[in-house]
């Protein structure tokens, strides 16, 4: 590629999903959504959705189908901007999410997703739905999930972790904030440039 390409997951990292989802889980449970913690693991297991009719998967069909989720997330703040000043800087956003690991509404999740992306003008060259985020060929990843951040860095790629209560522990680079994101974007495109024209120069 001609240009750096930076690899950003959707949910947890520039959409609250977590956020979005616990009224909605609230609502699917029948419970005060106040009962539901805050802070949670992957999977969240502390919803007790484990002892729910269908379990988490059916919680996210219906938080898609019946409630627009995709489509009505805020976004995390500073994301936007944060991707803008990026894509202004010559930098390829890949936005790569594996929203579609349910079957049969992935035409929603798309749809959704799009119209969420262009709603909040979050610029992105390409959109990949997959569970193989290494497959992408990233210069720079970014992801909140432990899975896919073990993954990545496993294939031998750089992944900022996006602080959450689902990754607690987990080794550098980190951030807590977008404006925490930028310089580190901007960083590894830099050296990307030396290592570019590092050959010329010799």
């Amino acid at each position: 590629m001609d240009k750096f390409v930076f690899g950003v997951d959707l949910d947890g990292v520039v959409a609250d999903f977590y956020g979005g989802m616990r009224p909605i889980a609230a609502e699917w449970l029948g419970v005060d959504i106040d009962s539901l913690p805050v802070d949670v693991t992957y999977g969240l297991q502390e919803w007790g959705l484990d002892d729910a009719p269908g379990g988490y998967g059916a919680l996210h069909k219906f938080a898609v189908t019946q409630r627009g989720l995709f489509k009505e997330l805020s976004p995390i703040p500073g994301a936007p901007s944060a991707l803008r000043e990026l894509s202004d800087a010559d930098i390829r956003i890949r936005i790569v999410t594996h929203r579609l690991f349910i079957k049969y509404f992935h035409q929603q999740a798309v749809q959704q997703t799009i119209e969420w992306l262009d709603f909040h003008d979050i610029p992105y060259s390409d959109l990949c739905f997959m569970s193989e985020k290494s497959a992408v060929g990233a210069d720079l990843y970014i992801d909140d999930a432990p899975a896919y951040i073990d993954d990545l860095r496993a294939a031998g790629f750089s992944t900022i972790v996006f602080s959450n209560s689902t990754n607690t522990g987990m080794a550098a680079p980190r951030a807590s904030t977008w404006d925490e994101v930028i310089p580190q974007v901007l960083a590894a495109e830099a050296e990307w440039q030396e290592r570019k024209s590092a050959p010329e120069a010799g």
